[in-house]
């Protein structure tokens, strides 16, 4: 099995294949140095497999290396950055944290 997301700025979406198989996607709108996320979707004939959590693993790994902050609209964007503070928190903007019911960095 080979899976590799990438990014696709023509629909403006991250999409995850499985042997070249489209599995799912990641909606976003790119506004000056802000990605916000809208909607992430992963193909029922793919379900079990971890890959929406691959897929926005990836894509937060790739708006960090572009520089761009990031707004999660999307719920399961949202969801995977409060589990995974340590490591994505910090995309998003401070002032921001508050309205997306994200929690402050804590100092580990």
């Amino acid at each position: 099995m080979s899976v590799t997301v990438r990014d696709n700025p023509t629909d403006s979406r991250y999409e995850i294949h499985d042997d070249n198989e489209l599995a799912g996607f990641t909606v976003y709108e790119l506004t000056g140095d802000e990605i916000t996320f809208t909607h992430t979707e992963s193909f029922p004939a793919f379900a079990g497999k971890g890959l929406a959590k691959q897929l926005v693993s990836e894509a937060l790994d790739d708006v960090r290396r572009r520089g761009f902050a990031v707004l999660p609209v999307c719920p399961y964007v949202r969801k995977f950055i409060s589990k995974n503070t340590t490591a994505y928190l910090d995309l998003v903007p401070e002032n921001e944290r508050e309205r997306f019911g994200l929690a402050p960095q804590v100092d580990q």
